[in-house]
């Protein structure tokens, strides 16, 4: 665990939310994450289930959480099972949890082997009626590869094909969205680190560095931190930054070039995500100032249009007639452009093409469900961009922006992102 510890009230809280929201005489089961093989016997960093982080705070493979809180034994309404720990797995892997520290992180006062839920199992599914199984029901998933939490399910139902099974990820959602004090404490640092990274970086970049060397600068800042990357981050110079997700970091910036960061740091599981354009020589031409200046405003409006009740596609669309405005007054588009458009693709998708931002948590894409309007405590990114392969360059910008009932939160204020201020910091080279 590279992260200090999270305090034990922040996954406590998460779980009596829980069981405020769930059915009488309800089973919860949620599993770690498997491990992501690459090839021969070589494995990638384990990524964390973030539903059982954020009912634990443990983050540790094979983990099960069981919650049932109508059991008849009051000892069986929180149960933890972790992998026991041997002297050959210390010396190949390293330390994992004993059930004093599961319990210290968790705040559940039952902890287990994992060899026990086979016998622990049944026994709380002969007494429930209704089993609130795990999913990935992010709409923009795409799964391809079977999950440990798909094969439990499949497991389960053919075992006990007579319970009534629900989907935990709707319940999930709607606890997850609505940051508590802690969580913000979390995103708070994340963006914190990020906001030095950035600084690091503007000191950094000239004509000639490499899109690889910029990237190796973020990740100094976040591993010096006890953070990480967030996602693969987005380091694209010149016409790169035409490519939404451009990920081969691998070009010479150079002189004359735009440079678009789309960087986060993760705190804890926790995430930033953050974009920022930079001029490599350190000073903006008149076009690019022009363009920057326009999805500036653009960003500000949609930060301020951020309110509780609001529908996340009518902000969409909002963004969008924010957009098309720019795009006049740049003379991208023309007003027999607006007139002739077909309204199923608006004129100013060639310019704008993407969403105008995202709920931000344990997930760069948290979760969210369809159609539910925002409420105070949910995290948006705010992220307008105006492409232009045809000369060469893209601005994007991006501010994470909590919403509450006195008025929208930066949590990403501290990072350079007016025009003059940006060309100030990038003055004061390392």
């Amino acid at each position: 665990m590279r992260h200090t510890p999270i305090p034990k009230e922040l996954p406590t809280l998460n779980r009596e939310r829980l069981r405020a929201l769930l059915e009488p005489r309800s089973l919860v089961v949620v599993n770690a994450n498997d491990i992501p093989p690459t090839n021969a016997d070589g494995t990638m960093t384990p990524v964390p289930n973030s539903d059982l982080f954020y009912l634990t705070g443990i983050a540790q493979e094979q983990t099960i959480l069981l919650l049932a809180p109508d059991a008849i034994d009051e000892k069986l309404r929180e149960i933890l099972f972790i992998r026991e720990t041997s002297e050959l797995l210390a010396q190949w892997e390293g330390h994992k949890l004993t059930k004093e520290e599961a319990r210290a992180a968790s705040g559940i006062a039952r902890v287990e082997w994992l060899e026990q839920f086979p016998r622990l199992f049944p026994q709380l599914m002969s007494e429930m009626e209704n089993v609130y199984l795990n999913s990935n029901d992010h709409a923009r998933a795409v799964i391809e590869v079977e999950s440990r939490d798909a094969r439990f399910v499949r497991e389960t139902q053919r075992q006990y094909p007579l319970h009534q099974y629900r989907r935990l990820a709707q319940s999930m959602r709607t606890i997850r969205l609505v940051k508590s004090a802690h969580e913000l404490a979390l995103l708070r640092h994340a963006c914190a680190i990020t906001a030095d990274s950035y600084e690091r970086v503007a000191r950094f970049v000239r004509p000639g560095v490499n899109e690889c060397e910029v990237e190796a600068e973020f990740a100094h800042e976040y591993i010096r931190q006890r953070g990480r990357f967030s996602y693969q981050p987005i380091i694209a110079s010149g016409k790169n930054a035409c490519v939404l997700h451009y990920l081969a970091n691998d070009q010479p910036c150079k002189n004359g070039e735009l440079l678009l960061l789309d960087v986060g740091a993760s705190y804890a599981n926790y995430n930033a995500d953050v974009t920022r354009t930079l001029p490599v020589n350190g000073k903006f031409s008149r076009r690019q100032k022009q363009v920057y200046e326009a999805v500036l405003r653009v960003l500000r409006q949609c930060t301020d249009a951020l309110a509780p009740g609001k529908k996340p596609r009518d902000w969409q669309k909002e963004a969008e007639a924010f957009m098309e405005k720019e795009l006049l007054a740049l003379g991208l588009l023309k007003p027999r452009d607006i007139k002739k458009q077909d309204p199923d693709k608006p004129a100013l998708k060639k310019y704008f093409m993407h969403g105008i931002g995202h709920p931000l948590g344990l997930d760069v894409h948290d979760v969210i469900a369809p159609g539910v309007p925002m409420a105070a405590g949910w995290v948006m990114t705010v992220e307008p961009g105006i492409y232009l392969p045809d000369e060469g360059f893209a601005v994007r910008l991006e501010d994470d922006i909590l919403i509450t009932e006195r008025g929208n939160v930066n949590l990403t204020k501290d990072i350079a992102i007016e025009p003059g201020d940006v060309e100030a910091l990038m003055r004061r080279k390392k």
